[in-house]
């Protein structure tokens, strides 16, 4: 089942169903994953970190309907192990700018899968206080909650040319490899600006080969636009690239494995350019640059229908854009208009017509 988008903007779907929910509690990191009856529950943090009182969030979401497996899919009952090696990984940030982007993230990635029932969520949050909105949205969800303290990173973040991008929970996808369990070999990241309109597991089981991540490269843009006149000019970072091809991905979508990840410590290496950042400007895009820096050049090419990026136009003020030629799998509203915003206002962009199915947005029912 998928939607099959071609640049005349015509559009095909079909919908499956599922869900999976908890109640969330907060536990000590070594006990973080509790099984119970047909959800997982918990809260882990960091070393360190400490996690703030529980905020309500005054807007509500209509509950999703639920969605199960298919004919073929394996069957689940009762309880459910994180480190079960046949699902499917699935981590998103968690914020209140953001929710409403999230929830339909989510809800497009359970409508359109064969096996939703296999789809492992886990949730990067910075406030608590959106444990019980995920649950009473998604009621047969599975997923687990952790908390990112942002201490943790807001040192390291130099200004951008947005202010969105400084958002500590922004460079949380940094820190997966730490933050899942280590039974946890590999994951999908995904941003919160996105919709999913093909069944998820076709992602899941692309082949990363040697490579740690495997992303929709794009070769024929400007690669030298991403980093400082100061950067090329300085041998000594410029020649990180002397070895490489490096290319332009975006890390809104990304398949990890975080086994290498964690074996070559990644972690430590896109820290350490974000600390050259501070003091000397190579780059001014947040988050993206350090991961360019790392992995630019050693990606395992992922098909771009999988990553139809831009949709939010362009990083200072928002502008309609075009579909790329060919199917999509994946739309994605990179850049600074949003299509919740842009709805909400009466100002759409006519491409922000296909995230609103999945928006849950509303009075509770």
């Amino acid at each position: 089942m998928q939607w099959i988008i071609r640049f005349s903007g015509f559009v095909s779907a079909t919908m499956v169903m599922i869900v999976l929910a908890p109640s969330l509690q907060s536990f000590h990191p070594a006990e973080a994953i509790r099984s119970s009856h047909t959800h997982i529950d918990g809260y882990i943090r960091l070393p360190g970190g400490h996690i703030p009182g529980t905020v309500t969030y005054r807007s509500s979401f209509r509950r999703a309907s639920t969605f199960r497996n298919a004919a073929g899919c394996q069957t689940r009952k009762g309880s459910v192990d994180v480190c079960d090696p046949s699902l499917v990984h699935v981590a998103i940030t968690l914020d209140f700018e953001y929710l409403r982007g999230s929830i339909a993230a989510v809800h497009s990635i359970l409508q359109h899968s064969s096996c939703p029932e296999s789809i492992f969520f886990h949730f990067l949050v910075s406030d608590t206080g959106l444990k019980t909105l995920v649950g009473s949205t998604f009621p047969q969800l599975k997923f687990k909650v952790y908390y990112f303290e942002p201490e943790i990173v807001r040192k390291l973040i130099s200004t951008s040319v947005r202010q969105a991008l400084e958002q500590p929970l922004n460079y949380a996808r940094n820190y997966l490899a730490d933050i899942l369990e280590p039974c946890v070999r590999r994951v999908i990241y995904l941003d919160s600006d996105l919709v999913v309109v093909d069944d998820i597991s076709k992602l899941w089981s692309t082949s990363l080969g040697e490579k740690t991540i495997g992303a929709p490269e794009y070769c024929h843009a400007n690669f030298t636009k991403y980093f400082t006149t100061g950067f090329w000019s300085n041998r000594k970072y410029s020649s990180i690239f002397s070895e490489r091809k490096p290319c332009y991905f975006n890390t809104g979508v990304m398949v990890i494995d975080l086994v290498k990840w964690r074996q070559f410590g990644y972690t430590k290496r896109i820290e350490r350019w974000m600390e050259i950042q501070k003091s000397d400007r190579i780059y001014e895009l947040g988050s993206l640059p350090p991961f360019l820096l790392v992995f630019a050049g050693h990606v395992a090419p992922i098909d771009h229908g999988w990553n139809q990026h831009g949709l939010g136009g362009d990083n200072v003020k928002g502008s309609c854009r075009d579909l790329h030629p060919g199917p999509v799998s994946l739309l994605h509203w990179s850049g600074s208009g949003k299509p919740w915003l842009r709805l909400d206002s009466k100002r759409p962009c006519p491409l922000d017509a296909l995230w609103a199915p999945y928006d849950l947005y509303g009075q509770s029912m």
